[in-house]
């Protein structure tokens, strides 16, 4: 069944502020029945062009070699709204990455407008938009960016209103753990209990696994 399908498209490692290697990360994936892993650690300006290039090369160099669908990817984190675009626009013009943008999360003091900036460059996921707008969540909708349901301790405060204006508004949603050591990884139960705590009906966990599989079909290498 779809809902047994593990896929988790923002996890972060050693690239950034993880805790493990990619390696690793992976090997532990594996071992928990993953089909589908996005690597995609944390950049601002000072670090984007060496981290693409450190995901992409192992990315490249595990293909054909896992079970797990491996996706490079990068989330955007804590850029000023006005040099999203730009920085959006250069991953872009250097290959195939998903890419996540850190939204206005309850927790962190993310600058007003994030979220909006994030929808208007075209990021695949906004990952944790906290008290995302009405207006925002049209927009996302409108332009195909999936809104995230998070795992991840504190910005998962706003699950609820996150999951309430994607229902009203017909927003694509995702599910992920923005994992950053080995006791966040997926389980089953762990998908059913974020979703359903996000007060999601259960019947409606595999659009959350056939979003997360388009996207990782999308920028496998």
């Amino acid at each position: 069944m779809s809902e047994q399908i593990l896929i988790d498209l923002h996890t972060h490692s050693l690239l950034s502020d993880g805790c493990l290697l990619p390696a690793e990360l992976l090997r532990r994936c594996e071992a928990a029945g993953y089909s589908g892993l996005a690597i995609t650690d944390h950049v601002d300006s000072s670090n984007v062009a060496e981290v693409l290039r450190a995901i992409s090369r192992f990315c490249q160099g595990m293909n054909g070699k896992t079970p797990v669908m491996l996706v490079p990817g990068v989330e955007i984190t804590h850029v000023p709204p006005g040099e999203i675009e730009g920085m959006v626009r250069f991953i872009r013009s250097q290959g195939k990455f998903l890419i996540v943008g850190h939204g206005e999360t309850p927790v962190e003091p993310v600058t007003p407008g994030t979220n909006r900036g994030f929808i208007l460059a075209g990021v695949d996921i906004l990952a944790h938009p906290g008290l995302i707008s009405p207006e925002e969540t049209r927009l996302a909708a409108e332009r195909g960016v999936c809104l995230e349901i998070t795992a991840r301790k504190g910005h998962c405060l706003g699950n609820g209103h996150v999951a309430r204006q994607a229902l009203a508004h017909e927003a694509l949603l995702v599910m992920d753990t923005d994992t950053h050591g080995p006791d966040d990884l997926l389980s089953p139960r762990k998908v059913r209990n974020t979703i359903c705590g996000a007060g999601i009906e259960p019947e409606r966990i595999p659009e959350f696994i056939e979003n997360s599989l388009r996207l990782a079909r999308k920028y496998r290498p």
